[in-house]
């Protein structure tokens, strides 16, 4: 397969694929001509990392995932401990959105939005 096939096949841009072979995430052959050949064990490795990344998990945990996956003599506490450390930062991410949120929608309902110059926003914005 060529990178747009693969591209197709996945949902991944081809710029995406093109990084992950340069990060060396994934390792497809090259043809006579210097093209990229994809085989379906790379398209499989790049619908994982598509799947991995859309839940959030960072290039490096990826790689770890991704390590885990091909290695049939892993424990699944491993891949496990990695997940659940992924979902702490995901919890503590929440609270401080929760956090961002709950101060914004203060500042909001304290200003008037009128035509005064006086607003409670840019004064809690400038004490930093």
């Amino acid at each position: 397969m060529n990178i747009s096939d693969v591209a197709k096949a996945t949902g991944l841009p081809a710029k995406t694929i093109r990084y992950y072979e340069d990060i060396g995430l994934i390792y497809p052959t090259r043809g006579d001509n210097g093209y990229r050949v994809f085989a379906d064990t790379d398209v499989h490795k790049l619908a994982f990392l598509g799947r991995a990344r859309a839940l959030g998990f960072s290039i490096e945990d990826c790689r770890t995932l991704l390590a885990l996956y091909e290695d049939d003599s892993r424990a699944s506490a491993d891949v496990k401990a990695v997940a659940e450390e992924h979902l702490s930062q995901i919890g503590d991410k929440i609270a401080q959105l929760e956090a961002m949120r709950d101060t914004l929608r203060t500042l909001v309902q304290s200003c008037a939005g009128d035509a005064r110059p006086d607003c409670p926003i840019l004064k809690d914005l400038a004490r930093g």
